[in-house]
């Protein structure tokens, strides 16, 4: 089966964030994903990796202020600096914690600016962050979010993704492709997965069900049919990443709410 990561900031919300890490081991992930680490103490963070016997495969660089409506700062122009050193800040953490991955995302397109100055920007921060990452051994990831769940953001399309990867040439930048995100803007997610996985330049898999972004068993996609596919590409040496759980439970924050949800890891 997939190497399935548990993503704590939507997976065991009956929890506090500091103890979601036991849970998840106790359900049987052997990887977690969250958006943010910086409200805590790194090494309190890989103190529970440590205890819990989990890997940490993946996080956010700073975004900007979440709380504020922003979805990163990649591509606007004139927060350069404040993109650097949150890029800096994540790279910190990925130390302590051990983590391969930093997601960064790239940001909602401000009204009247040019589309090209938000290009050259977004091209020339990703370039810098891939090339200080590269120096730690750490890969950068982007990601395509559909437009229904973040209307503005600047990055929507697989091959958008993949056109930047190639264009900046960095070995170490790779597209992080979320099947929920795919599958609104694009569809058609078994061939997209054997056309993009086998690029080599996938980093990270996420999943949830769509429409409502609850279990991948709940919805209109047949994961259990897409993680054969997964399965398959392993098999023949084309992906051996993660695939990250980046759902909503379907009976929210309750007492067991994750833990009864997850029939459908169970039967992998």
């Amino acid at each position: 089966m997939p190497q399935f990561a548990a993503n704590l900031s939507m997976l065991y919300n009956e929890h506090d964030f500091i103890d979601r890490f036991k849970a998840a081991a106790a359900d049987g992930f052997k990887a977690v994903e969250y958006l943010f680490p910086y409200a805590f103490d790194a090494d309190a963070l890989r103190k529970q990796l440590k205890d819990n016997g989990l890997q940490q495969v993946l996080f956010n660089a700073p975004p900007g202020h979440w709380d504020g409506g922003e979805r990163g700062l990649a591509c606007l122009p004139g927060r350069e600096g404040e993109f650097k050193d949150g890029f800096a800040k994540a790279l910190r953490y990925a130390e302590t914690l051990d983590c391969p991955r930093i997601h960064v995302m790239a940001g909602l397109k401000p009204e009247g600016v040019d589309a090209q100055a938000l290009i050259d920007t977004y091209h020339a921060n990703i370039a810098w962050a891939a090339d200080l990452a590269a120096n730690e051994g750490r890969d950068v990831l982007i990601e395509p979010i559909n437009t229904r769940d973040m209307p503005g953001y600047f990055l929507n399309f697989q091959a958008q993704a993949h056109d930047i990867v190639n264009a900046i040439g960095a070995p170490n930048l790779k597209v992080q492709m979320d099947l929920y995100h795919c599958q609104i803007m694009e569809g058609d997610l078994a061939m997209n997965l054997r056309k993009w996985l086998a690029t080599g330049q996938v980093g990270h898999l996420q999943i949830a069900g769509v429409p409502m972004r609850h279990e991948p068993d709940v919805g209109e996609i047949n994961h259990d049919y897409l993680f054969q596919v997964i399965d398959a590409l392993s098999a023949d040496g084309v992906w051996d990443g993660w695939v990250g759980c980046e759902y909503r439970p379907a009976k929210g924050a309750v007492p067991n709410g994750t833990s009864d949800g997850l029939g459908w890891f169970k039967r992998q």
